[in-house]
């Protein structure tokens, strides 16, 4: 573990000058950011954008006064843009291992400041280790939202990470990042290999194994926001990885106590009134669960409490109750694992 973590602070504090020195394009993103992200973006020093290796656009809607913990905030691109977003009554920890990173970090404070118009910043850094967040002078559930961009990958005990960010959060809180998967379990000559770790491509987890961390740290019903198929475009890395396909996915892991293993439905509605600056028209919860402005939209169980036990309740008009199960809310993909006999004839219990 020690090796992988001098390997990362090497790749990332000495190998990569700027994002132009990256062999592939997973520690890029690809989507194009909405506009206001770009609009902060434009406030960030070039400095700081330069040293930019992430691979998906980390920052949720609804951010304004909340505190948010960075993990593996490298020059500090992530928490500049939430700095700008959350405003002057917000705050934001960014947490980084490789020292040279840290610097530029914290080098640009004073400009963003002065560029926010903030009387003063709203923005720290602390070196430290994402898999030791235990360690670090963090206060257990203390954070609205964890955001980590590309990072989780390069981790060797990604149960850990999960685990703390999940101690980390108050509850309704939620852990939104980006990352890179893969679609099986990445080969132990390949975890090895220097050059495809630092990469994103060789630590990236297989997606039901991730699935099955963010359950066991406590994050009941992982929802996928995104994703993108990421081609590598290095002709000898890809020789090198054969055949195997990798993502890039951004996740909502939310920490609401209550919530069901599958999507259950008690016959619920809701209406979004509007209210996010970011989402005026519609808000979006995740790849299949967009809430046209003013539409009542039937709702599984679980999708009424991540809206109901968070910061969007103030945006949402909430129907119906918990007194009856209609069984498995189908809307969410859900179907009954058995069926009648084919000609609908009940069978014997014996």
């Amino acid at each position: 573990m020690n090796a992988i973590h001098e390997e990362v602070k090497e790749y990332y504090g000495e190998t990569l000058q700027s994002s132009e020195d990256l062999q592939t394009n997973a520690c890029c993103t690809i989507s194009k950011p909405p506009k206001h992200i770009l609009e902060a973006l434009k406030l960030v020093s070039d400095e700081v954008q330069a040293k930019y290796y992430g691979c998906g656009l980390t920052i949720p809607s609804a951010i304004k006064g909340m505190r948010i913990l960075d993990l593996g905030s490298g020059s500090g691109r992530d928490c500049y843009i939430a700095g700008y977003l959350v405003g002057e009554t917000g705050h934001v920890v960014g947490v980084d291992m490789t020292q040279e990173q840290i610097d530029v970090a914290n080098d640009n404070i004073e400009y963003h400041r002065e560029a926010f118009g903030y009387k003063k910043s709203n923005v720290e850094f602390i070196k430290g280790n994402i898999e030791t967040l235990d360690q670090l002078d963090l206060e257990e559930g203390s954070f609205d939202i964890i955001i980590s961009n590309c990072v989780l990958n390069l981790a060797a005990d990604k149960q850990k990470v999960l685990n703390d960010a999940f101690k980390l959060l108050k509850p309704g809180g939620e852990m939104y990042f980006s990352d890179v998967y893969s679609d099986r379990r990445i080969p132990m000559d390949l975890q090895k290999n220097k050059v495809l770790w630092g990469e994103c491509l060789s630590g990236a987890l297989y997606w039901n194994d991730f699935l099955n961390f963010a359950k066991k740290a406590g994050f009941t019903d992982p929802r996928a926001v995104s994703d993108a198929v990421i081609t590598v475009e290095n002709e000898e890395l890809q020789e090198i990885i054969g055949d195997i396909n990798f993502y890039s996915v951004t996740y909502r892991l939310m920490k609401i106590d209550g919530l069901e293993s599958d999507c259950e439905d008690y016959g619920q509605a809701v209406v979004y009134k509007g209210g996010v600056p970011e989402e005026p028209f519609g808000l979006t919860l995740d790849d299949h669960h967009y809430f046209p402005k003013g539409k009542m939209i039937t709702v599984c169980g679980n999708s009424y409490k991540m809206l109901h036990d968070t910061r969007f309740k103030e945006f949402f008009e909430f129907h119906g109750t918990w007194d009856t199960h209609y069984g498995i809310f189908e809307g969410c993909g859900g179907n009954m694992p058995f069926s009648e006999s084919a000609d609908g004839e009940a069978g014997s219990c014996c």
